[in-house]
């Protein structure tokens, strides 16, 4: 179908939700580490317990991208799964600070990144839903300005409720988790409803064109043989573009993935001088949440020049020029003992994940057939949780053995990530998109 330009307004509106996202899966990438020391668990066991992130996001995107292309109800498309993931995040983000038990916050973790994943892969369906291609990029980008904001606020949180409000960065008897940490993700847990529900009353889905043709092309293949048959034959015909992509994303997500697991306990303890359970790691930690929140208000304010630079540049060139900033400010980090010099590398990181957030995407979606953008959007998502994997099962814990229990020795290696995959940006073959 021939789809209408669409405001700015309009483009804020539906990408409204991805702010709430963004506020949930902050507060979970800057405190999940440290939600585990609390509980007991080791540095060299920190890689392995997040691993429910990247399997959970493996399994859950592509069915819900095959299934969400095929859904049309009162809701619409995507708008339903919208809703219930952010229905149960919301409950998961509520229950996390109460965990008592580590086998319970990895449990929450698995329920909350589902939910994630649930109302997240959709979202970047619903661009290329809604938008002609010629506003794909304005779209990401538009995206990336709501996920900074999300993410410099939900980052910063628990550092600003123990120093503005008050509230004990103490652990409680037995190591429990500190107040501020509760009320933060509480408050998460509302954003997230609240921005979720915003989109989904401002914004309209188109129906299907035909309605009676798609459904009776879902009927005939209909049943959970069709459904696997038809997803495994899709990833063995990705497009083209989409495969160059997929390396590009594995460096990418191999680096963001050492920093949120290592960051925030590494500087606690190399930086703060902090142990697990003491106020000094705690200061820490929540010094590293506010390094998230530096990176992520750079991201968000770079994202409005990703608005201007969109009209004017290739979307491999930005790419690849926000890459290297990233991977300059990653590998800068365990070289740095004040913690104010911390925000200077993570300028870098923060003009890297504003391009992470947006580029890869308007590359990938001009590419995609229109009946299987949201399929092949949660497939995409192979290449950012393979690398999640590959880090908690096998290099996390090894990086962190070879350098005597240094933390921050994976965040080098994240850098140097960042590097190859600038490099391999160059060589995507990306789809020429009218201005």
């Amino acid at each position: 179908m021939n789809k209408p330009r669409l405001s700015f307004l309009a483009i804020w509106n539906m990408s409204f939700g991805f702010l709430g996202i963004q506020f949930g899966w902050g507060l979970q990438m800057a405190n999940m580490s440290s939600i585990y020391q609390y509980l007991g668990a080791k540095p060299d066991e920190l890689a392995r317990l997040w691993l429910a992130a990247p399997l959970t996001g493996l399994i859950i995107q592509p069915i819900i991208g095959y299934f969400s292309d095929r859904t049309w109800n009162r809701l619409g498309r995507r708008r339903p799964y919208f809703l219930g993931g952010a229905i149960c995040a919301s409950g998961a983000l509520i229950l996390m600070p109460n965990s008592s038990a580590l086998w319970m916050a990895v449990g929450l973790l698995w329920i909350l990144d589902a939910s994630v994943n649930l109302s997240m892969e959709p979202f970047r369906a619903f661009v290329a839903d809604k938008l002609p291609q010629e506003q794909h990029s304005i779209g990401f980008a538009t995206q990336s300005v709501l996920i900074g904001f999300g993410a410099v606020v939900s980052s910063a949180l628990p550092w600003v409720l123990m120093n503005w409000c008050g509230m004990t960065a103490e652990a409680g008897a037995g190591g429990s988790i500190p107040a501020a940490v509760h009320w933060a993700f509480y408050i998460g847990a509302g954003v997230f409803l609240a921005a979720v529900l915003y989109t989904i009353v401002s914004t309209p889905e188109y129906p299907p064109e035909d309605i009676e043709a798609f459904r009776r092309n879902n009927a005939a293949t209909a049943g959970p043989f069709r459904a696997f048959q038809e997803i495994f034959h899709g990833i063995k015909t990705m497009p083209k573009t989409m495969r160059q992509l997929a390396a590009v994303q594995f460096f990418t997500w191999l680096a963001l993935f050492s920093m949120w697991i290592y960051f925030g306990t590494g500087i606690a303890e190399k930086i703060f001088s902090g142990a697990p359970g003491s106020a000094r790691y705690t200061e820490g930690v929540a010094w590293g949440g506010v390094c998230f929140s530096a990176y992520n208000g750079i991201a968000f304010v770079f994202a409005f020049a990703l608005l201007w630079l969109v009209r004017r540049f290739r979307a491999k060139d930005i790419h690849t020029f926000c890459l290297l900033a990233g991977g300059l400010g990653l590998a800068s980090v365990p070289f740095i003992s004040n913690p104010a010099h911390l925000l200077a590398s993570m300028a870098g990181v923060g003009v890297a994940w504003a391009s992470i957030l947006a580029m890869p995407y308007a590359m990938l979606a001009s590419s995609l057939p229109p009946d299987k953008t949201g399929f092949y959007m949660g497939v995409f998502n192979f290449f950012i949780v393979i690398p999640q994997i590959v880090m908690s099962v096998f290099l996390g814990g090894l990086i962190v053995k070879l350098s005597g229990g240094n933390q921050l020795a994976p965040v080098l290696v994240g850098g140097i990530s960042l590097f190859i995959a600038a490099a391999l940006t160059r060589i995507v073959d990306e789809a020429p998109v009218s201005p």
